[in-house]
């Protein structure tokens, strides 16, 4: 979707940073090691989300492969099941689940409708018996999961459980992840993964991004095009070229319908909601291209291989609409769920203004704007869900229009949406860019994979509130909850999916759950590594950079000393550190302040909770000569107007560069760079396609006009000052996909801002600075 979605787009983009965002198996004959066995743990355990009420007791149960497992009915079947999967997986156990009596020393799952609130449970733990009980299947479902997270907690599996009750419920009846398959294709398998691990943290609806403009996911029988066609893109750039023959390498993927039938299974047996997302007007290049009647030139068009906002739409003829009519049939027989999105974002009406058969059939309705036919298309098709028995969802830009007293709105252009709509009487989820946009980085670190221009950190997340709190009470009730959003440009694996969802989604699992003052970030923090260990236990990867320490240096090349500064993103003030190459430990020195250390000097560090190593020791080697070189992770944007953490487009397979650059102004800065002593500098840049579409925020794309045939490198005393060195580039790169270049300085002060910039249009290729070294006088 979408600009903050598709690319953050280019409006998402602005409208972020005008928000001030801080930018091997075992073989089949091989035993399983008996699973450690911990002590049961004296202290209050590290559940996430929080529970509303835990009262511990006196004395322990221990869970071994003897323990029955007893359930009567298919709601205590179904979670007696997953927590057995649970258990089975991270304990290696095979419990069994069986109906019949509660016996001793057992564990046993019961439907209990006296519990209050929907999706309520109580979990008790004696010395004789483990007693689960569901409000509903729902309410089952989570004490499964709380029962199971008592089995793994900061020091690891665990199968002695402390004596305890838990009362709990939730707050809100929407706790939602969205994740985009259109931009990047996900295998059933790792959908399923996915399930897995928003069951973990008590999420109960799936949000399923299906078509954009990149790609259509989902099979229409009525439609066979949409897949065949409008499932495949060519990769722009290297990405898209086969390095064997040479030839264009498509992009293909989609999900059949008995697929998608799995999925919606798969996920309902852990009580999960699918919603599908078919994006109208806008994002329908994939279906334009497919079957080019539908847009407005009628003419053959390409699935689009660029991301950002891309201006085409689907037509409004009769024809049209009694094709998505048809295509929704299909859909709504796929997915029972009450919900079926249909996007309403981001669609720029520029085809619609300039087509004269649109224009005409806007006065054919009587209607005087472009965001009225919209509203009327939206309302035609709302009908279509409402004769299935299905509601209309989309996102804040149909506010902008009259909407159906039916439709719910997911506000992502901060909450002010969501506030106009749920004092309109609509049902709002609340989705803000700023606080629930996990495709967003997550740290500054250096280590962090390619992603949107803006920070969103675990803090902030967990900070968001999704009720405002100008909300008149008697409409707070419209306010279902909230849902965090992963828009997959930048995610070509699965790995980063996981990447940019865990540990941030641990957060808005408990906003979801827990009752604002029940929220506190330390404790927070405080239960996160117990968090950790279930991710490792399920098999989840999750993002190494929140953990990791922050190494920074200001050099004193003279003196040949660095101040060293070290910190963790999350707030972990433990941070171990040596010098002397060795791995730190809990009894390595702590640190406390900036230190002033000799050159050269090894220095590692790793953040600690409770005496546990968080992740992998962070490293920087130090030296006069690495204090002469900067990569662009270390440099400044000039102008930072749009800067974006961009992927090399080749190689085709495997590892690729990744580069900090502005696209609407590429050009970095090194901050009074030293250069006592210093003859020259040599630049390694690559070259990336310029695959955006920045419909009106074209304009801002700047650049400085070459004076050469193929532009130049140019240095600069500052970005307004006199040229150092100018250097005419060459029309493409090396066969690496770099370049290096050497240019001579003439004698500057000692410390000078360094502004280096490329000539020559952006499109439909750009230079990307890569490494920077200064050069000694011999």
């Amino acid at each position: 979707m979408i600009a903050s979605r598709t690319f953050a787009t280019l409006s998402r983009i602005a409208l972020c940073m005008a928000l001030a965002l801080p930018a091997v198996s075992e073989g089949a004959d091989t035993p399983k090691p008996a699973p450690k066995t911990l002590a049961a743990s004296t202290s209050t355990p590290g559940l996430i989300p929080a529970p509303a009420s835990l009262r511990m007791r006196k004395g322990s149960f221990t869970i071994d492969a003897d323990t029955p497992l007893r359930a009567d009915g298919d709601a205590a079947q179904s979670a007696a099941r997953l927590f057995s999967g649970f258990v089975a997986k991270s304990h290696g156990l095979a419990l069994e689940p069986a109906a019949g009596p509660r016996t001793k020393n057992g564990i046993r799952f019961v439907i209990d409708q006296s519990l209050s609130g929907d999706e309520a449970y109580a979990l008790e733990i004696s010395s004789s018996r483990i007693e689960v009980r569901g409000r509903d299947a729902r309410g089952l479902q989570h004490g499964a999961v709380t029962l199971w997270q008592l089995m793994v907690d900061a020091d690891g599996k665990r199968t002695q459980l402390p004596a305890l009750r838990i009362e709990d419920a939730p707050r809100f009846s929407w706790r939602g992840t969205m994740l985009d398959s259109a931009r990047h294709f996900q295998s059933v398998d790792e959908i399923k993964r996915l399930l897995d691990a928003m069951a973990l943290h008590k999420l109960n609806v799936f949000h399923w991004h299906l078509t954009d403009d990149q790609g259509w996911r989902i099979e229409i029988k009525r439609y066979p095009r949409l897949t065949e066609v409008g499932g495949c893109r060519i990769p722009s750039g290297d990405g898209g070229i086969d390095p064997r023959s040479g030839q264009p390498r498509p992009y293909c993927g989609w999900y059949s319908q008995e697929q998608i039938r799995e999925i919606v299974r798969y996920a309902a047996e852990r009580q999960i909601t699918v919603v599908p997302e078919i994006d109208i007007p806008g994002h329908a290049t994939a279906a334009i291209a497919a079957y080019p009647e539908l847009g407005v030139s009628g003419k053959p068009i390409a699935v689009s291989n660029e991301w950002g906002v891309n201006t085409n739409l689907f037509n409004v003829e009769k024809s049209t609409l009694v094709f998505l009519e048809n295509v929704l049939t299909e859909v709504v027989d796929l997915f029972p769920g009450r919900y079926v999105h249909l996007g309403g974002d981001e669609a720029v009406k520029d085809q619609w203004i300039a087509s004269p058969q649109v224009q005409a059939r806007k006065a054919q309705l009587g209607l005087k704007t472009e965001m009225q036919l919209q509203s009327w298309m939206m309302r035609r098709l709302e009908k279509t869900l409402a004769a299935h028995q299905r509601r209309l969802l989309g996102w804040d830009e149909i506010l902008e229009g009259e909407l159906p007293a039916s439709a719910t709105v997911m506000s992502w252009r901060g909450t002010e949406g969501g506030l106009q709509a749920a004092s309109q009487g609509h049902d709002v989820v609340m989705t803000p860019a700023s606080s629930l946009y996990l495709d967003y980085l997550q740290t500054a670190s250096a280590d962090e994979p390619p992603g949107r221009p803006a920070l969103v950190e675990l803090r902030s997340v967990y900070a968001f509130e999704p009720v405002p709190a100008t909300l008149a009470k008697d409409k707070q009730h419209h306010i279902l909850g909230l849902q965090a959003n992963v828009w997959t440009e930048h995610m070509r694996t699965f790995a980063r999916v996981e990447h940019a969802l865990f540990p941030r989604v641990a957060a808005v699992a408990e906003i979801g759950w827990s009752a604002p003052s029940a929220r506190d970030y330390d404790g927070f923090l405080d239960r996160l590594p117990a968090q950790l260990q279930r991710y490792r236990a399920l098999g989840i990867g999750h993002a190494k950079t929140p953990f990791e320490v922050r190494i920074d240096a200001e050099e004193d090349r003279a003196a040949r000393t660095a101040t060293v500064t070290l910190s963790n993103p999350l707030g972990y003030d433990d941070i171990r550190y040596t010098t002397d190459g060795s791995a730190p430990t809990a009894q390595s020195p702590k640190y406390a302040q900036p230190m002033s250390l000799r050159l050269p000097i090894r220095v590692r560090a790793a953040a600690f909770h409770a005496g546990r190593a968080l992740g992998d020791a962070s490293e920087r080697r130090l030296s006069a000569g690495s204090l002469l070189q900067r990569n662009d992770e270390a440099l400044t944007m000039c102008t930072n107007a749009l800067m974006l953490r961009l992927e090399d487009d080749g190689p085709a397979d495997g590892a690729r560069a990744i580069f900090n650059v502005d696209i609407f102004n590429p050009c970095w800065e090194w901050k009074q760079a030293d250069l006592s002593g210093i003859a020259g500098i040599e630049i390694r840049a690559g070259r990336i396609p310029y695959f955006f579409q920045l419909a009106h925020d074209e304009p801002a794309r700047k650049f400085k006009p070459a004076q050469s045939a193929h532009g130049e490198l140019v240095i600069r005393a500052g970005c307004d000052g006199p040229t150092l060195a100018s250097l005419p580039l060459p029309q493409s790169p090396g066969s690496d996909g770099f370049l290096t270049l050497k240019a001579p300085l003439p004698p500057q002060p000692a410390a000078q801002d360094l502004c280096i910039h490329f000539t020559g249009d952006t499109r439909p290729a750009m230079w990307t600075l890569d490494r920077v070294r200064l050069l000694r006088s011999l």
